[in-house]
């Protein structure tokens, strides 16, 4: 896209926003906010909120873009990132594949049913619970401690904090995590303690967040591993393309594919109502809306996506 057809693109954005931010809001009655974790069904049906971000930091924000939420999901696209960055390829993916499953994301089915009995990809929870074991750190809390920071060098913002809350109600409420992790481990895939493995993997979808926190960390994404506000390398390109590919076909759990032919971005949600995409060397952005569809999937949030998507033409297919 040619500079004038950003700026013509950023100033409607600027001008249109608002008006499709509250179309979009109509979509929050069509769905429910999450109430397995127990503290998350505290978050207002209502709320939609987005950001968008330029390689200068320039923002556009829409509706309640100040919402706090936790990064759930979202957290497992730069656990992923950083255990490549840690252990490499072949660690990494000697634990855990590259395919969509097309089943629920919290799903131990193909488990048993096909060799060798690794998650299929690491977005799915089976698959972010064998790269939570991946970390770097001498125990559980040095682990955390590193994701933490990371998330925080790659929002730039030092104040990213995990809500103890949440952590919590998720702990407490965790069987179907519980019971992939130990057939996970049963199957020789974690190595490590399973509680430690669990509290590490709670503790960064535990990770409280913004909009504009959400627009800054897809920005680096969609600078292939480079902070363009600061001119600085956060990660290697190679590992971005990697997570950038798994979001395509697995960000959106077992509705990525009608995502990508409808909206045609990278993206990645979570049950927080988050969900993170990019407009590949443009924009990131940042999406917030809680209530959610049978797939998990903020319903206004996905709408809003699409609708930018389409008056933009932002679809890379």
């Amino acid at each position: 896209m040619s500079q004038n057809h950003q700026d013509s693109a950023w100033g409607k954005l600027q001008t249109m926003l608002p008006q499709w931010v509250h179309e979009s809001k109509a979509y929050t009655e069509d769905g429910q906010v999450a109430a397995y974790i127990p503290e998350l069904a505290r978050a207002p049906q209502n709320v939609l909120g987005i950001c968008l971000m330029d390689a200068a930091g320039d923002t556009v924000v829409g509706g309640d873009h100040d919402f706090r939420f936790t990064l759930q999901s979202i957290s497992k696209v730069f656990t992923l990132i950083l255990a490549l960055m840690d252990r490499g390829e072949e660690v990494v993916f000697s634990k855990v594949g590259m395919e969509p499953t097309g089943d629920d994301f919290n799903s131990m089915l193909k488990l048993e049913l096909v060799e060798p009995g690794i998650p299929f990809n690491p977005l799915i929870n089976a698959g972010a619970i064998a790269i939570s074991s991946l970390m770097a750190g001498s125990d559980p809390a040095a682990q955390t401690q590193r994701i933490l920071q990371f998330f925080r060098d790659v929002a730039d913002n030092p104040t990213l904090a995990i809500n103890h809350a949440v952590h919590r109600s998720e702990s407490d409420t965790a069987h179907r995590n519980r019971s992939l992790a130990y057939f996970l481990k049963d199957n020789g895939v974690l190595s490590g303690d399973v509680e430690d493995v669990l509290d590490v993997y709670f503790s960064h979808c535990s990770v409280e967040a913004t909009c504009t926190d959400l627009a800054r960390m897809a920005l680096v994404l969609a600078n292939n591993g480079v902070d363009p506000i600061r001119n600085l390398r956060l990660m290697p390109r190679r590992y971005v393309q990697i997570a950038k590919t798994f979001m395509i076909t697995c960000g959106m759990y077992n509705a990525s594919g009608e995502f990508a032919m409808n909206v045609g971005l990278p993206a990645k949600s979570g049950v927080s109502g988050g969900i993170l995409t990019m407009v590949p060397g443009q924009y990131g952005i940042g999406v917030v809306g809680p209530a959610l569809n049978r797939k998990g999937n903020s319903t206004a949030g996905v709408h809003l996506i699409g609708k930018l998507s389409q008056e933009f033409d932002w679809s890379l297919f």
